[in-house]
């Protein structure tokens, strides 16, 4: 049975998601990254999303993967017709990466950004990296120089960060400084060693 050992990380768009699992790979977990393997697989896949999306999305190095997001987030239906593309191929990719980590019989993490809204992995554990909406929206437009209303509308096609908290059995709080994020690690990574023992 694939995932027994394994930590759905999650989080919402600019929470904080990649420090904490920088962290915590740090502190000895390994993490099986969606988003690294989702980017593989979108290149890999650059004739069909021509296809699909046209061809000024793929350029040499690949998808032009900000274009892309563009039309997506725009269009419920295209993100759902992308979605149907790549989940698949992404899950069987993660999904063999598991397996060989699960016979280390020790926890590990799966980053996947949309756990709860896809609920495609059959993980029993979850972790949410949680930044209140205000901090969350602030900190989405310092990153991509986007307007609030561009920033808002990428977040409302998540779940909201208040309702992934409620859900996930660990909880990491990045609301605060970088020294405080650490020492949240530490404890939530003492916590899956408890838990996994």
């Amino acid at each position: 049975m694939p995932f027994a050992y394994a930590v759905a990380l999650t989080g919402s768009i600019a929470t904080g998601k990649s420090t904490a699992v920088k962290m915590l790979e740090t502190l000895g977990l390994s993490v099986i990254d969606a988003d690294t393997i989702a980017h593989q697989i979108l290149n890999e896949q650059h004739i069909e999303i021509a296809r699909l999306f046209g061809k000024e999305i793929v350029q040499e190095q690949g998808v032009d993967r900000k274009a892309l997001g563009a039309i997506v987030f725009a269009d419920s239906k295209k993100r759902k017709v992308l979605e149907d593309l790549l989940h698949p191929l992404i899950y069987t990719h993660i999904e063999t990466l598991a397996r060989v980590l699960d016979k280390k019989k020790e926890p590990y993490l799966v980053d996947i950004p949309l756990f709860f809204e896809n609920n495609r992995y059959p993980i029993k554990k979850s972790l949410v990296v949680y930044t209140p909406l205000s901090l969350q929206l602030m900190r989405l437009m310092e990153r991509d120089s986007s307007s609030e209303v561009e920033a808002q509308r990428r977040i409302d096609t998540q779940i909201s960060i208040e309702e992934k908290r409620q859900k996930a059995d660990y909880v990491i709080d990045n609301s605060g400084t970088l020294a405080q994020l650490e020492r949240e690690c530490k404890r939530v990574h003492k916590e899956i060693e408890k838990d996994f023992t």
